[in-house]
């Protein structure tokens, strides 16, 4: 008699087993054909003054339309803020308001992007810094006419420069900004790119497709690896004319990269190069050739941390990357026509094997 109850629950045990591998089995046909199913899609179109774009895998072509405007609409909704290029954003309305002392409401978007931007001027000790606006239009006037900016319109610029010209407050769903001297302008450039790219891989992978890769300009934020790879294969700029890469891929996923340097968008006087990248305790275009390349899991952490470590020295750069976990960083130098490469400890182990 004890047998029998043990052969049946021996039985029951057997088919519940059988279920559970047969539902595994199906589990995993059903992954293996969504994959296969799955297309590479490319979307691309003009944004934040340069191409934006899209990569994605998916299944269902119709649902990611839907889903690919949305993430469209919000670059453009970030532009409409962050732009000081467009006379109506945000920013340009905030800097032309401003009085020394006095408060301003702003949205939420624009403190949010604001208080990453302090703390990142805090922890750079000033290298990276969103008060450069006077500065930036002097030596945008200085590339188109090609010359030097006039050196006492640097010093005023210089005089109205400084994160710590800034206050924030924040009550309840109320957000304020102030300013402690008049005539402060505002860049986000080194920072809202990285954002944009990120909020678009986040958008696209809470609504079904995290295989994903957003580039807005040369600032990359990556969801989930390809079918069948270890990861986006990314190559890196060597700080030379034409687009050279170094040898090995990156092989990155989950991850943000940006690269800072001067290979376009530059001045030359006097055989002397002049990257668009200001020093803001200078006010001077960077002159050293480098090429600063940033991993990091968020895109805006990678965008600014790539304008910081391009005007730090190369020792206070690593120091500062060796702050954060999980940031990697590579600085690919060319001095006197010899290429030097520094690189945090983890950098080299995401290049790829083959």
């Amino acid at each position: 008699m004890g047998n029998k109850v043990i052969e049946g629950e021996l039985s029951k045990w057997l088919l519940m087993l059988n279920k559970k591998i047969k539902i595994t089995a199906f589990l995993l046909v059903f992954t293996i054909t969504i994959q296969a199913q799955a297309k590479k899609y490319t979307f691309q179109r003009p944004k934040m003054g340069s191409p934006f774009n899209i990569t994605v895998y998916a299944a269902d072509s119709v649902e990611l339309l839907r889903v690919i405007e949305k993430a469209y609409n919000r670059v453009d909704t970030l532009n409409q803020i962050f732009s000081d290029y467009l006379p109506t954003s945000e920013t340009n309305d905030i800097c032309k308001k401003a009085r020394a002392g006095e408060w301003q409401s702003i949205s939420k978007d624009f403190y949010d992007i604001l208080a990453m931007a302090l703390a990142a001027s805090k922890a750079s000790h000033g290298a990276f810094d969103i008060t450069v606006g006077n500065i930036v239009k002097l030596w945008r006037k200085a590339r188109k006419e090609k010359a030097l900016p006039d050196k006492n319109m640097l010093k005023i610029g210089l005089s109205k420069t400084g994160w710590q010209y800034i206050e924030t407050m924040k009550t309840g769903n109320s957000y304020k900004i102030r300013f402690n001297t008049e005539g402060v302008l505002l860049d986000f450039g080194g920072i809202v790119k990285g954002y944009a790219a990120q909020e678009v891989v986040d958008i696209l992978s809470k609504n079904g497709f995290p295989i994903c890769l957003a580039d807005a300009g040369g600032d990359l934020a990556l969801g989930q690896n390809p079918p069948n790879t270890e990861g986006w294969s990314v190559g890196v700029s060597l700080p030379q004319e034409g687009n050279q890469l170094l040898p090995q891929f990156l092989k990155l996923k989950n991850q943000a990269i940006a690269t800072s340097g001067d290979m376009y968008n530059y001045l030359e006087i006097n055989g002397k190069r002049y990257s668009h990248i200001v020093n803001p305790k200078t006010g001077l275009g960077l002159t050293h050739q480098r090429n600063v390349t940033i991993i990091a899991p968020d895109g805006a952490q990678a965008d600014w941390l790539a304008t910081a470590c391009s005007v730090l020295s190369i020792k206070k750069a690593l120091k500062l990357v060796r702050s954060y976990p999980n940031v990697q960083l590579l600085i690919v130098e060319n001095h006197k026509n010899e290429i030097k490469m520094y690189q945090s400890a983890g950098f080299s182990v995401l290049f790829s094997s083959n």
